[in-house]
């Protein structure tokens, strides 16, 4: 009886103790150094919560990174999701070459980041970038701009070419879940009198619930730990006005070697992902 018992375990345990090795154990040795002033080499120096409370109070790049993230949620969960679930809708639709667009609109996901970062980078090139050639031919030249060096529009140019590239993912889940959706109840509501609109925010959207907890988890993890795109396209500049945690945390942890400092921001990446997503699935997923 007791073997029985334990045997599912044993099925398990090969999974515990790579998950272990490769998250449990790193991310608690993280937030250790976090508590120390480290520099890689030598010995380990106790500060408490000194690097916490110096992030929140005296270093503006962490501020400014930590506000990027929050941007860049936002705008992940607006653009991203909107974007994807109409391209899911319509490429839902029985038509001609509808499997040849599902293609076309996923194959940019399947490339790396880095990838995307260097092809849109050469696209926001000011003096030879498809952009601004754009608005020359159109006759449009006043809306030139130095794109990636532009502050207040930096952040923004990353992310839309990070909306090409990752649109592809949501969009294949939202046609998973339409697909389960039973043809019976729009055709229902039609027939009650609902018009398409009505049919889309009254049975869609609700049937696509569970959908949505894996999309929107997905894209909150994804935009707090944006790194790649970043580092191709802009490094964190023009002067820090598209530095994130992931890439302020590289900087720090490997250019700088302040690993506690780079510990620190780790740990407060994790917090506010488990802060954020752990309410949101337990509330969606929750019991009507």
């Amino acid at each position: 009886m007791k073997k029985k018992k334990w045997k599912p375990y044993l099925f398990i345990l090969p999974a515990f103790v790579i998950f272990s090795a490769v998250v449990v154990i790193p991310t608690v040795y993280s937030l250790y150094l976090s508590f120390f002033s480290w520099k890689g080499v030598g010995a380990k120096e106790f500060v408490g919560l000194k690097n916490y409370i110096n992030l929140f109070t005296v270093d503006p790049v962490f501020l400014t990174a930590l506000r990027n993230n929050l941007i860049w949620i936002v705008l992940n969960v607006v653009f991203t999701v909107s974007v994807s679930l109409l391209l899911a809708v319509a490429l839902s639709k029985s038509f001609k070459g509808r499997v040849v667009y599902r293609a076309i609109f996923y194959i940019p996901y399947m490339l790396s980041l880095v990838v995307v970062g260097v092809i849109w980078k050469w696209m926001y090139n000011p003096n030879m970038g498809f952009i601004n050639e754009i608005f020359d031919v159109a006759g449009l030249g006043g809306l030139k701009q130095n794109w990636l060096s532009t502050p207040k529009i930096a952040l923004y140019c990353v992310f839309i070419a990070a909306l090409w590239q990752g649109v592809g993912q949501p969009m294949v889940l939202f046609l998973a879940g339409l697909q389960t959706i039973p043809v019976s109840l729009t055709e229902a509501a039609r027939i009650d009198g609902a018009g398409s609109v009505k049919a889309f925010f009254y049975i869609t959207l609700p049937m696509l619930k569970e959908t949505f907890v894996i999309v929107l988890a997905t894209l909150i993890i994804a935009a707090m730990k944006v790194y790649d795109i970043i580092k191709v396209m802009t490094g964190g500049g023009p002067i820090n006005a598209t530095e994130t945690l992931a890439s302020y945390m590289y900087s720090q942890t490997f250019s700088y070697s302040n690993f506690g400092k780079g510990s620190a921001i780790a740990s407060v990446m994790l917090l506010m992902m488990v802060f954020i997503i752990v309410p949101y699935v337990m509330y969606t997923a929750r019991d009507e």
